[in-house]
């Protein structure tokens, strides 16, 4: 599974409890690019860049598609450069809870 297509089902294994009160917009870069929109209790995400992202996500596809399926631990990422993170890092550090990563196939 391509990470474009696995950025599509974010919105299904969404969990709004999880993201009380989050008003925010993620970049993620990988071979194609997409941003996610959370905002007042949904997840949305469209195509293209964001205008103004609070946190931009750089990965390889497969790097991306292990860290959504909860099969690659986002500080290991990050600490052996497979992920590069811009802007709100705590919001990096929270945003895997929002997702349900069983929902994502």
């Amino acid at each position: 599974m391509s990470a474009a297509e696995l950025l599509k089902q974010l919105p299904g294994a969404f969990q709004p409890d999880a993201a009380s009160g989050v008003d925010c917009t993620v970049q993620f870069n990988a071979s194609a690019t997409a941003h996610m929109v959370v905002k007042d209790g949904t997840c949305a995400v469209h195509e293209g860049a964001a205008a103004a992202p609070d946190l931009t996500i750089t990965m390889d596809d497969d790097d991306l598609v292990a860290l959504l399926k909860g099969e690659l631990n986002g500080m290991t990422a990050f600490m052996t450069g497979k992920m590069q993170l811009e802007g709100d890092l705590m919001l990096a550090q929270r945003m895997m809870s929002f997702f349900d990563p069983a929902k994502l196939s």
